[in-house]
């Protein structure tokens, strides 16, 4: 093997603060970069949360167009990228439906490793959803392995086909319950230690359910009026719940904080946990949640693998309505927090352990 660490590279849409995005750094930032280097192959022209990062950890940021794949110009980009970079003999593809593309020109580019990667157990209705069923359809034929971040995920994206689960493993050290993080936090975030504080983090994206997030805090209020909300993240939609908050008159209690990269600093401050996605292909940040020792109320269509504690989750249909959900977060909000490490480390979440076994998988699967 050379001296020199062999060369991953990772296909990705853009290196945002998003879930899949956020789990790449993590294993960035723990594997032996000594003999694995993340490099990553974005479709955006701007610079983005993670780039720095990225290149500080030695990696280099290569950039195509948008991905389309009925435009000519993009197929060509993709196929001069790879008759042009031969170093990289894994190819690592983060793009859901539409991963078999690149891994179409990186196998006529002769890459003898193309990983696809289901981060989402379902697709976004929408005038694209038909051409991503579509294309979905291909990728075992392009792809040499198949990885998943959960079974969801992994049944739904490649139709039968095996694949292996990766964890989106975390660093359960970085989210443990601390108190002191947790006082801090709330006097900056101008919560008193009397309020409720209710937490969400994730993009703000139909998906995410922010719509119905914010209907069961209204009625949250009704139940306990010296509540909040704070909201991490942001996205097309922010602007519609910022008005829907106006309307509701519950502006001075939503607490709007956009991306951050102290979210793990952040779930300290917060009292209750809520994600009511309309699907998810794990909810990493539910784990996160449960890592820093926070009750979780979320929707029933997350998968129930991304429960790695006891008593912490609660799993409820969307179906069940907003008095509903805010009765379960009230009740909720009087558990005790704890250090709830172990337990996340002891369902297979340890991101240092994780980082090896991916990167001893790389190794070995290493072709000169």
């Amino acid at each position: 093997m050379s001296e020199k660490p062999i060369r991953v590279l990772q296909v990705v849409t853009q290196m945002t603060r998003g879930g899949l995005e956020t789990m790449l750094m993590n294993y960035d930032r723990h594997i032996d970069r000594s003999l694995v280097q993340f490099d990553f192959l974005e479709h955006r022209d701007a610079v983005t949360d993670y780039d720095r990062e990225i290149m500080e950890l030695g990696g280099k940021i290569h950039r195509l167009p948008r991905l389309n794949p009925l435009s000519p110009g993009y197929r060509k980009a993709l196929d001069r990228f790879f008759a042009e970079h031969p170093e990289y003999r894994i190819v690592h593809v983060h793009l859901d439906c539409m991963s078999g593309i690149p891994l179409q020109y990186a196998k006529k580019n002769g890459v003898p490793v193309r990983i696809a990667h289901a981060h989402s157990s379902n697709e976004a209705k929408s005038a694209k959803y038909p051409i991503k069923l579509l294309y979905k359809r291909c990728i075992p034929k392009y792809a040499t392995h198949l990885y998943a971040c959960g079974e969801d995920a992994g049944r739904w994206m490649f139709g039968g086909h095996d694949y292996a689960v990766l964890n989106n493993a975390i660093d359960t050290n970085a989210f443990a319950f601390n108190p002191v993080i947790r006082e801090k936090y709330r006097d900056a975030l101008g919560v008193d230690q009397s309020t409720l504080l209710l937490g969400h983090v994730g993009r703000f994206h139909p998906i995410k359910n922010h719509v119905f997030l914010v209907d069961i805090f209204s009625e949250l209020v009704k139940l306990r009026p010296e509540s909040k909300l704070l909201l991490v993240g942001q996205g097309d939609l922010e602007q519609a719940i910022r008005d829907k908050v106006e309307a509701l008159d519950l502006s001075d209690r939503i607490i709007f904080v956009g991306i951050r990269s102290d979210v793990n600093a952040l779930m300290q401050a917060m009292d209750v946990f809520a994600f009511p996605s309309l699907f998810e292909g794990l909810g990493i940040v539910a784990v996160e949640a449960q890592a820093a020792g926070l009750p979780c109320v979320v929707s029933d269509r997350i998968p129930r693998e991304c429960e790695k504690t006891q008593g912490l989750v609660t799993f409820l249909p969307l179906e069940a309505g907003v008095e509903r959900w805010a009765e379960q977060i009230l009740s909720v909000a009087q558990i005790e927090r704890y250090d709830t490490s172990f337990q996340i480390k002891s369902n297979g979440f340890d991101i240092w352990e994780n980082a090896t076994e991916l990167q001893e998988f790389y190794l070995n699967h290493w072709q000169k």
